[in-house]
């Protein structure tokens, strides 16, 4: 008998089975690849060692210098920067409606990059029908890359989307180097979806910074663009 009449080895063609092989090895490569890419455009700062924030870049490079000039530091370690960002939404309502603190968790996670927590009543009030250990509102504590993210949408993108928009309190200090601002809508962020939205909730946002006066730390966030009116 011919060689092209003989049966085929018990165990497959060996071309065939190694093209297969190939194929499939091809095919997981790809879908390797792609989650990769989805994880990397979804958790870029997390995954990205290479990736400096746009903000953490200008304070490196035109903040800290400007103060330094500025205030006569000598040591560039003296030179105040933001330490945190404190973003909060009181949900009240939520005490009594689990899935209005469930949508107020989910947008402020979405604005934050960072999965927010549930706060709870200390104690009892009455007059608004909370009891102690009911959700009252969500909170989301940013630091570092994220932290640098977060104020460069809050300032380019988040503030200019308000309603008539006029500029930022600058007396809104606590006398130790901290400021907060609220924003009466919390939509203005891109990552809110206005149509999906049933409640438009009210934020604070609380910035911690490590500047030991007031004027040093309108200072710093001067350098980051920050429109202050007064």
């Amino acid at each position: 008998m011919s060689d092209a009449g003989k049966k085929a080895p018990k165990g497959g063609n060996p071309i065939e089975k190694a093209k297969a092989e190939a194929k499939a090895d091809k095919k997981a490569k790809k879908g390797a690849d792609k989650a990769a890419g989805t994880q990397i455009a979804v958790g870029e700062i997390a995954t990205d060692p290479n990736y400096i924030p746009r903000f953490k870049k200008r304070y490196n490079e035109v903040v800290r210098p400007a103060l330094m000039k500025e205030f006569g530091y000598t040591n560039p370690l003296q030179v105040p920067k933001i330490s945190k960002i404190v973003l909060n939404i009181g949900a009240g309502e939520g005490s009594q409606d689990t899935k209005k603190i469930q949508a107020a968790q989910n947008d402020l996670t979405a604005i934050a990059g960072q999965k927010a927590v549930i706060t709870r009543a200390k104690k009892a009030i009455s007059t608004f029908k909370i009891t102690a250990g009911r959700p009252v509102g969500v909170k989301v504590t940013l630091r570092q890359d994220r932290m640098y993210e977060f104020l460069d949408r809050l300032v380019t993108m988040a503030l200019p989307r308000q309603r008539d928009f006029r500029g930022l309190n600058g007396k809104s200090f606590d006398g130790r180097g901290n400021y907060a601002l609220g924003l009466k809508e919390h939509i203005i962020f891109v990552e809110i979806d206005y149509d999906k939205t049933e409640t438009v909730w009210g934020m604070d946002i609380i910035i911690n910074t490590t500047a030991k006066t007031d004027e040093e730390a309108k200072a710093l966030l001067k350098g980051f663009q920050f429109p202050f009116v007064n």
